[in-house]
């Protein structure tokens, strides 16, 4: 049998930069998002800190309450979770300030190294933060989008 010719490969579309430059816009509007997101997170857990103060951190609050108060061991506690309260409210802030800066960067074609970074941290973050961080990673792999960075060099 007579072997047929493979066809040459097609170059790449005249439209792929701007294909490119829309998905890295894209990108950049969602990290924002996501920044704000994690920023509201971060107000939750102050708002969710006050209340919890308020209700175990007092404990005349429980003097006039109906039932039995709590044990003195649950005010103990909530003293070792005032770290975990700080140390999940600084990480929500560090994750939005860091994708606040990627979406910069992403913006401005910079830095691409560091939006890999922040996509790999974001990955951590189920559901949400883990899609932004797979397709962030799936459009910066492109061979365009690096020929677009080195460009604006």
């Amino acid at each position: 049998m007579n072997a047929m010719p493979i066809p040459p490969i097609a170059p790449l579309p005249m439209n792929q930069r701007n294909v490119d430059v829309d998905h890295l816009n894209l990108l950049s509007i969602f990290h924002f998002v996501f920044a704000g997101l994690a920023f509201m997170g971060s107000l939750f857990m102050v708002i969710e800190f006050v209340f919890m103060s308020f209700v175990l951190g007092n404990p005349s609050f429980w003097q006039h309450q109906k039932g039995p108060p709590p044990p003195p061991m649950v005010f103990q506690m909530f003293h070792m979770v005032i770290w975990f309260y700080l140390l999940l409210g600084l990480l929500m802030v560090a994750v939005a300030i860091l994708n606040i800066l990627s979406g910069i960067f992403l913006r401005m074609r910079k830095h691409r190294t560091f939006s890999f970074v922040v996509a790999g941290i974001n990955c951590v973050q189920i559901p949400i933060g883990t899609v932004l961080g797979v397709f962030t990673i799936v459009v910066l792999v492109r061979d365009s989008v690096r020929e677009l960075y080195e460009s604006r060099m």
